[in-house]
């Protein structure tokens, strides 16, 4: 009979500070602030004969990695269907319902998700730890964001 294991990381070190704002709709968002994000994980693993079944510190590391790349930078959804981003003279343009807000390149990050929620970011930083690779024989891994006191998503995977 093969034993599953369920492993919860949440380390105090794993989160990023970011600024961002939430759209709700084609004229309607949030207005810019930010928040300290807390990252953590719940992995399934078969145990292995010698009592194992996951590499905490292989985790551990790719979440501090995960972290430390979006550390105090400001967040943009480049999949809105809203918002329109273009880049010039060093800067990202960001255009909701005829308003401008420009911000600098080299301290913003866009990425491809249609919306910078915990719900969004859950599942894109899900889809980078899956892409790290060699992360072992899982069953489940689950990443979990969160965005304060009693806001938390979390996105999962199973394996086939």
């Amino acid at each position: 009979m093969t034993q599953l294991a369920t492993l919860h990381i949440d380390k105090q070190a794993h989160k990023f500070s970011a600024a961002h704002f939430t759209i709700f709709s084609a004229t309607e968002r949030e207005r810019l602030h930010g928040h300290n994000y807390g990252v953590s994980a719940r992995i399934v693993a078969k145990m292995g004969e010698n009592g194992f079944s996951a590499d905490y510190n292989l985790y551990k590391r790719c979440l501090q990695k995960l972290c430390d790349a979006h550390d105090e930078y400001m967040l943009l959804p480049g999949a809105s269907p809203w918002l329109s981003i273009a880049e010039e003279n060093g800067e990202y343009h960001a255009t909701f319902a005829d308003k401008t807000l420009r911000f600098p390149v080299d301290e913003t990050l866009v990425l491809p998700i249609v919306n910078v929620t915990v719900e969004a970011l859950a599942h894109y930083l899900l889809d980078l730890v899956l892409t790290e690779g060699a992360l072992g024989d899982l069953t489940e891994l689950e990443i979990f964001v969160t965005s304060g006191d009693g806001q938390t998503s979390s996105a999962s995977w199973f394996a086939n």
